[in-house]
């Protein structure tokens, strides 16, 4: 399929399916930017969903706690 290129430390090598619309929308988003990888937008994206999610539960729980000091 091609050469053997070397894993990024951290990184997994996966196989994953996902819709045509995805795919799309990144590809675009990188044929407008003039080049780069699409996987690394999709990758990056996963990451920033990842990041949101927690900062949400940190604040979510530090409210809770609030909220029952104040009662």
């Amino acid at each position: 399929r091609g050469p053997v290129v070397p894993l990024e430390p951290g990184k997994t090598k996966i196989s994953i399916r996902l819709d045509n619309r995805v795919l799309e929308h990144f590809r675009s988003l990188v044929e407008q930017a003039g080049g780069g990888n699409y996987q690394t937008l999709i990758n990056d994206a996963l990451k920033a969903y990842v990041t949101q999610q927690a900062l949400e539960s940190t604040l979510r729980k530090l409210i809770r706690e609030e909220l029952r000091r104040a009662a």
